[in-house]
């Protein structure tokens, strides 16, 4: 599947003008719509739209969908382990930036 391949690759170089679907983002990370719902109520993900048929999800999704669904089968862990990992990588890159821009000024 040539396009398949293609379309992920656009989607990690143009993550932040992208949007995807809630299908395109199954596909493109390779799980069912539940996985991804699990990930939406756990709070790891945040599609805009009303209803499930209508989210819309941004670039950056699925480089994090991508890592929470990799936590879960690498480490186990559930997807509240998952959300809180995130989290906490999250935190850690804002505290790194913060201090990398206090030495430079």
């Amino acid at each position: 599947m040539p396009r398949h391949k293609s379309f992920v690759l656009s989607a990690e170089i143009l993550e932040i003008d992208l949007e995807l679907s809630l299908a395109q983002l199954c596909e493109a990370c390779d799980v069912e719509g539940d996985d991804i719902v699990l990930l939406v109520e756990a709070g790891v993900l945040e599609p805009s739209g009303d209803s499930r048929g209508h989210w819309r999800f941004a670039g950056a999704s699925l480089q994090r969908a991508r890592r929470a669904l990799r936590l879960q089968q690498d480490l186990g862990l559930n997807v509240a382990g998952a959300a809180l990992a995130l989290d906490l990588i999250d935190e850690m890159n804002r505290l790194r930036e913060e201090l990398r821009r206090r030495g430079d000024g």
